[in-house]
């Protein structure tokens, strides 16, 4: 038993009985899972998920569901087939403070949504990087709106309606010369309904994570969550809501100790019972492919100086290898 295999043992509390791979594989074949949980280096999560589909076994994969559209479409296509249920771990939605937000979004109390905003101003260093060799590269990862940005990005799209028209973005490489992909992303994003959305995603802040924040206009409301990880209400008015800003922030408000937050269990749990009551998840594959399909539309417009159209059928993170190259 190595080491990296005891720490696990003893984070997770689990016995010493307990098998651990090497070769997802043969943990397929041998001990055939009821559900999966993919958590490896984003260029990988699509081929270990379609053989985890092919094998019987539920799935919960780590954002990015995938780096292309036609790896995320595959994944889609092929669990519907088997019947399998797949989780996008997008674990935010799951906030108190989101799903206070998602209340008032569902019975009509912002009114007409006019724009919102996502903004993620996070740190990332060299020492970050060099934990693993794939991190920042355009075939197993992508830059700051693929890796740390996407959550937010997912909550704004499925707030604002979900469906786009256009997005107008702009990325570039300012401060990490050691990886291939982009510490800075900015979008204006048009949805179907006829509210606006502005993505501002970078890890460039000095010294450290300074917040990850989510607003929504409406013509009746307006909603600011912030904190490290949008998991803390800030701004509550309405209209017609008798809620008071402090009640709420005491009642929905958290304080995770890291930006990963507290929503993790929670997924797991609606996966759980997702597959118990055979019914979708509460965040599914489809879910993960609009975020993705997102991200991919800022690169994409980014990279050809022009607003991009949706919905986009083909795009890859290898479509933009060598963009930054000096």
């Amino acid at each position: 038993m190595n080491y990296r295999w005891i720490i696990l043992l003893q984070w997770f509390n689990l016995s010493n009985k307990t098998v651990g791979y090497t070769d997802y594989k043969e943990m397929l074949r041998i001990e055939k899972p009821h559900l999966v949980s993919i958590c490896i280096e984003s260029g990988k999560h699509a081929q270990i998920a379609l053989d985890c589909i092919e094998s019987g076994s539920h799935l919960i994969i780590e954002k990015p569901i995938a780096l292309s559209l036609q790896e995320a479409d595959d994944i889609i296509k092929k669990a519907e087939e088997k019947n399998i249920k797949v989780c996008a771990c997008h674990q935010n939605r799951f906030n108190k403070s989101v799903q206070k937000m998602r209340e008032q979004l569902e019975k009509g109390a912002f009114g007409k949504l006019l724009h919102g905003t996502a903004n993620i101003r996070w740190n990332r260093g060299e020492n970050y990087y060099k934990q693993s060799d794939w991190r920042g590269t355009w075939e197993q990862d992508g830059g700051a709106l693929m890796n740390q940005c996407i959550h937010n990005i997912d909550l704004l799209r499925w707030m604002m309606g979900d469906e786009i028209v256009e997005v107008i973005g702009m990325t570039d490489n300012l401060k990490h010369d050691y990886i291939e992909a982009e510490d800075l992303g900015l979008a204006l994003v048009k949805f179907a309904n006829g509210s606006y959305g502005i993505i501002e995603g970078t890890t460039n802040i000095y010294p450290s994570n300074l917040e990850e924040t989510l607003y929504i206009f409406g013509e009746h409301g307006t909603v600011k969550i912030g904190g490290k990880s949008v998991n803390k209400i800030e701004e509550w008015i309405f209209k017609d809501d008798s809620d008071v800003l402090e009640d709420v922030k005491t009642q929905y408000n958290e304080d995770p100790p890291t930006v990963y937050g507290f929503g993790h269990t929670p997924l797991y749990k609606d996966v759980i019972d997702a597959i118990v009551t055979d019914r979708e998840p509460y965040v599914t594959a489809k879910d993960g492919r609009r975020a993705l399909e997102l991200v991919l539309a800022i690169y994409k417009s980014a990279a050809e100086g022009k607003s991009i159209k949706l919905p986009l059928e083909k795009c890859s993170t290898n479509n933009f290898i060598g963009r930054f190259n000096k």
